[in-house]
């Protein structure tokens, strides 16, 4: 499983873990919670999803390798034991001068932690969608929101500092300008040890229809200004330790309509001048699936070939 909180939380829900074969199912299921530092209901509902998928996707992997070979397309191989893709790749990227690491996560955004800044992409309007949709900035509204012990909705505190600032910037009711960087707090997120979440106004609503464009140039735009933020936040003595780490999606990848090789040209394009110029930026991206995780890694790899 690559190690990890993934690997440990997939031993204890699949009782595989030293001693726990005979556990009761609900037993299992608490200490694989205990593992992410979250309840067992919200362990049942998110975490346990993407833990199960990655042991399933392995299954369906081997059963594929063991049907090759019982028809004879690779009767020269033998079945080898299964090993899952790592979530969490670091990476050495070249650069003209020098190397810099860039860890790629595979899972959900939700699942991040210790990281200071998490980019979530917004609309211009800095509306976020309903907290039950599976979008980048949905699930980072869900995790941020802070319950009761049954469940309860305390406090919807992305959705409510969003609206604050979009008060305070007199953006509330009509549109920024694509590019435009919205800064609040990671809510209940700070338990993870998340600090920030930087909202980047790069979805451009169509009007009468339920559709988004999104320009590249605009992406890189925010994500150029969400390095200045950093700088500029890092410098105030309220913020100890200064920011240094930040975590990227595919901005405008998924209703954007934009595919991931454009999403991350336009990314790429502000993270490399950053880190071109010498900054020291702690850099994270972030996908759920292997097959974009392989093609970020190709790009990666070779970002500094000539």
């Amino acid at each position: 499983m690559g190690g990890g909180t993934l690997q440990t939380a997939a031993e204890y829900s699949l009782g595989l873990a030293q001693g726990t074969r005979d556990w009761p199912s609900a037993d299992r299921r608490r200490r694989a919670a205990q593992v992410y530092g979250v309840s067992v209901e919200r362990f049942r509902k998110h975490h346990e999803f993407m833990v199960l998928g990655q042991v399933a996707e392995q299954i369906v992997q081997v059963a594929e390798q063991y049907a090759g070979r019982e028809q004879g397309q690779v009767a020269e191989q033998p079945l080898t034991r299964a090993v899952l893709p790592a979530v969490h790749r670091l990476l050495q990227v070249r650069l003209d001068r020098r190397t810099v690491p860039v860890t790629l996560h595979v899972h959900s955004v939700d699942l991040l932690r210790d990281i200071d800044v998490v980019v979530s992409p917004s609309n211009t309007y800095f509306a976020l969608p309903a907290p039950y949709k599976s979008s980048v900035s949905a699930t980072l509204r869900r995790a941020g929101a802070r319950r009761d012990p049954t469940g309860g909705l305390v406090e919807d505190a992305i959705h409510d500092e969003l609206g604050e600032w979009a008060a305070r910037h007199g953006t509330r009711g009509r549109a920024a300008s694509p590019g435009t960087v919205a800064v609040t707090s990671s809510g209940a997120l700070t338990a993870q040890n998340v600090r920030r979440i930087y909202h980047v106004a790069v979805a451009v609503p169509r009007p009468e229809t339920n559709d988004y464009e999104v320009q590249p140039s605009d992406i890189t735009r925010g994500v150029t200004r969400v390095f200045a933020l950093m700088a500029e936040e890092s410098e105030s003595p309220e913020c100890d330790p200064p920011l240094r780490s930040v975590c990227l999606p595919l901005l405008g990848a998924g209703r954007g309509g934009l595919t991931p090789l454009e999403s991350f040209a336009a990314l790429w394009a502000a993270v490399e001048a950053e880190l071109a110029r010498g900054a020291d930026w702690d850099i994270h991206f972030v996908v759920r699936r292997h097959a974009r995780a392989d093609l970020l890694e190709r790009l990666l790899t070779t970002a500094g070939e000539k």
